[in-house]
């Protein structure tokens, strides 16, 4: 028997869709609002303390090294074999032998200081005019101890001083000295970037909302977030050790995805209380549209992010690790303790009010306020009118901004290149090398023997020693071996002519490995366990395997992200250009960063230097962090893009008003991401300077000439195509894009206002637009 239809109340339709997964937790986090903030607190209290007690466990030198270096590292550990710091000290005069009573006294000043083993007999320049000591420190190689090398230093320094006016220069450099450096400017950086990077976000919302306590929310959610994430990132680093440099990429994105989330979501609330909605309303429609585009997006980044596990590479495992526990964080925050506190705070959100800034005034009483995104309009009106011709311009200047790439090279900068320019260190490296080709930074033969004491053995490494001292081409003087009879293992330092990381170094190092090793230490080797590395060798393996990896990390970041793309806005092109945009964006990131690190054009302008190649960590890192970063502006865009066509409205007026809406939070996560990323191009490490130039660029360039000029005028010329989906792919989930037309509460609306008038003049408050329908019970 039929059944007729159940009536419904005017107003109201036969079925009310279900609130999607965020609207549901920030639904429960307003209900439950003491649960949801006492829990958040109790959780990143827990896992820092947890983490603190932990500690970072940091990998071994074999688990940081790939292939033949690996393999070598890996029978010094097996064997035991600690290997002490080495240090040089290169003593040099005007004149040819004026340098060995000086020489003298160095010998002697180290050696009293009983601090130092294994002084070597200093080794003559080939012009006469230098000598080289070398020597190791004492003690356990892994020791945090400081002050065995300032002993050192100390002496040296002493030697130095006595001899100031007669003409003989002293350089020291060496891995205990360059750990020393190393291990102070970590923690300046760190604390810098920690202190800069905060107050510079912090400064950026106050003039974004104009109100002190608005300003602190997004702040505060990073941070704990970051807090959180540390602690957790220590008890995984019991399974999967983390290097410390982990920690700063952390901060970083912690700041950069924690801010952004949170401004997007605060900036819907704030626009549906400046249209007149009430707190309540105003929270759900925030919830339903900015909190499903903040999950979208951490879903994206987080996926992203994982493809770093196919590369292969311990390091980057563990940003994979780092990154994707923040941004979770930091996601789940957003959506659950900031719907909290919003509806516990109400209208206190806005206390603190700094004069002059916030600029836009509220009327509620009218139900109003001024229109938003003036300028973005502005800038966007002769973007729709000719929109081939903005998108060919656009893609042109990323093209050549990309166009360095092309001749982009890579390399594990070594630490004297990670240094400032004028560091005494630095200088001291660059000395020592230019007149002892490959003395601080030998390439090292690591043997393993059935028995290192038999004379074939013997034979092997003496036939080694002379070949390579015959071949001046390629290998430098004052090669060393050491036998460790009991483990059957030889260490041979062999220094190599060029500077350590030019096209000689590199020639030299293939003769190395792929002919005199084989032919002289080959066939005393054990199974073959005969290898090469050291500070080269280690950067030629990282960057083959990088070049090995990056070819699946890439299919896979742009393979998911195409799908997740695809479900969310159900449209192939928009799937499409989500990945071509992407790419123009890493792809002018990568010509920026060659052009003023590799080439150093305008280098002066960002505080830096040309040091001749891109650290090799960086193509890969970049990639990966700037598709998952980027997704923040586009879902949030194209989400306010589909959510005004679901609405009624024309692909044109859709495209006008989704990047008008958006124009200001996009803005002022863009500033806040440039600004955090810009402290790290400030701090000491070469590295940090280029991933900080490489990112700022790169989301300037997404947020300006990528949303508001290349998006628009591509969709533009799409037209309706853009939300093309083939028949065969239908049957994906239909994700909705907003919150079904809320009336204006009544207190709120004007007196003697139609019921048009109190459904809220047009979306988020502003007038209707040709294609806006009212609600059912208004039609």
């Amino acid at each position: 028997m039929h059944r007729p239809p159940t009536p419904t109340r005017p107003g109201t339709s036969a079925r009310t869709p279900r609130p999607g997964l965020a609207a549901r937790l920030g639904g429960w986090s307003t209900r439950h609002r003491k649960t949801a903030v006492f829990g958040w607190l109790l959780f990143v209290v827990l896992a820092a303390a947890l983490g603190g007690m932990a500690g970072l466990t940091e990998p071994t030198d074999s688990e940081q090294s790939v292939r033949d270096s690996a393999r070598a590292t890996t029978i010094l550990e097996d064997a035991g074999i600690d290997e002490p710091p080495a240090e040089s000290v290169m003593v040099s005069s005007t004149g040819k032998g004026g340098w060995r009573a000086t020489a003298d006294e160095v010998t002697r000043a180290v050696k009293d200081t009983g601090r130092v083993e294994n002084v070597r007999e200093p080794l003559p320049s080939r012009d006469g005019k230098a000598g080289l000591i070398g020597f190791e420190m004492r003690g356990d190689p892994d020791s945090t101890d400081e002050k065995p090398i300032d002993e050192v230093i100390d002496a040296v320094g002493k030697v130095r001083e006595a001899h100031s006016g007669d003409g003989i220069e002293i350089h020291q450099y060496g891995d205990a000295s360059a750990q020393k450096w190393l291990n102070k400017i970590l923690g300046e950086d760190f604390a810098k970037a920690e202190w800069t990077a905060v107050p510079l976000a912090l400064g950026i919302l106050l003039v974004a909302f104009g109100a002190l306590v608005a300003a602190l929310l997004p702040v505060a959610l990073a941070i704990t977030a970051f807090i959180a994430a540390n602690g957790i990132l220590a008890l995984v680093s019991s399974r999967l050790h983390i290097d410390e440099t982990t920690n700063s990429v952390m901060l970083l994105m912690g700041l950069a995805v924690g801010v952004d989330y949170c401004l997007f979501y605060l900036r819907r609330e704030r626009d549906e209380r400046a249209a007149g909605r009430d707190a309540e309303t105003a929270l759900r429609i925030a919830a339903a549209t900015s909190g499903r585009a903040v999950l979208v997006s951490g879903v994206t980044v987080m996926v992203a992010m994982a493809g770093m596990f196919l590369s292969g590479l311990l390091l980057f495992k563990g940003f994979a690790v780092a990154t994707i526990l923040v941004v979770f964080i930091a996601m789940l925050g957003s959506v659950t303790i900031l719907p909290a506190l919003l509806s516990w705070l109400g209208d206190r959100v806005d206390k603190g009010k700094v004069p002059f800034l916030g600029g836009r005034k509220r009327d509620r009483a009218a139900g109003r306020r001024k229109p938003a995104g003036r300028i973005s309009a502005a800038l966007l009106r002769p973007v729709l009118a000719a929109p081939g011709l903005f998108a060919v311009l656009a893609a042109a200047a990323m093209l050549v901004l990309a166009a360095p790439a092309l001749g982009m090279k890579t390399e594990q900068l070594a630490l004297d290149k990670q240094m400032p320019k004028g560091a005494e260190l630095r200088v001291n490296a660059e000395k020592i090398t230019e007149t002892f080709p490959g003395g601080p930074a030998p390439a090292r033969i690591v043997l393993k023997a059935d028995d290192v004491r038999s004379p074939e053995t013997r034979a092997a490494l003496a036939d080694f020693k002379k070949t390579v001292g015959e071949d001046t081409d390629h290998f430098g003087r004052g090669v060393e071996t050491a036998v460790h009879a009991g483990e059957n293992v030889a260490v041979i330092d062999v220094p190599l002519a060029g500077n350590g990381t030019d096209d000689t170094s590199l020639a030299a190092l293939e003769t190395l490995r792929h002919t005199v090793v084989p032919d002289t230490l080959g066939p005393a080797a054990a199974d073959g366990q005969v290898y090469v590395t050291g500070e080269l060798a280690g950067s030629k393996d990282f960057n083959d395997q990088l070049k090995d990896g990056i070819v699946p990390v890439f299919v896979f970041i742009t393979v998911v992200t195409f799908l997740l793309m695809l479900v969310c806005f159900r449209s192939v092109p928009i799937a499409l250009a989500s990945i071509v945009l992407n790419l123009l964006s890493v792809g002018a990131a990568y010509g920026v960063m060659t052009a003023v690190f590799q080439h150093g054009w305008g280098a002066s302008l960002f505080g830096t230097e040309a040091v001749g190649a891109i650290e090799s960590w960086m193509p890969l890192f970049v990639l990966v962090v700037l598709f998952g970063l980027s997704m923040d502006y586009h879902v949030f865009v194209v989400s306010r893009i589909r959510e005004a066509k679901d609405r009624g409205m024309s692909t044109r007026e859709a495209i006008r008003d989704g990047i008008r809406a958006t124009a200001s939070a996009v803005t002022g996560a863009a500033l806040i991401m440039v600004a955090v990323f810009s402290v790290f191009a400030t701090l000491s490490m070469q590295d940090m300077k280029q991933m900080g130039v490489g990112l700022a660029v790169a989301v300037l360039l997404d947020a300006t000439v990528v949303r508001m000029v290349l998006l628009p005028a591509v969709m533009m010329l799409l037209g309706e195509r853009n939300w093309y989906l083939p028949r065969w792919l239908r049957w994906l989930p239909r994700m909705e894009h907003g919150e079904a037309a809320v009336p204006v509460a009544a207190s709120h609306a004007p007196e003697g206002a139609t019921p048009l008038d109190a459904w809220g003049a047009g979306p988020y408050g502003q007038p209707p637009q040709l294609g806006d329908r009212p609600p059912e019970h208004v039609r």
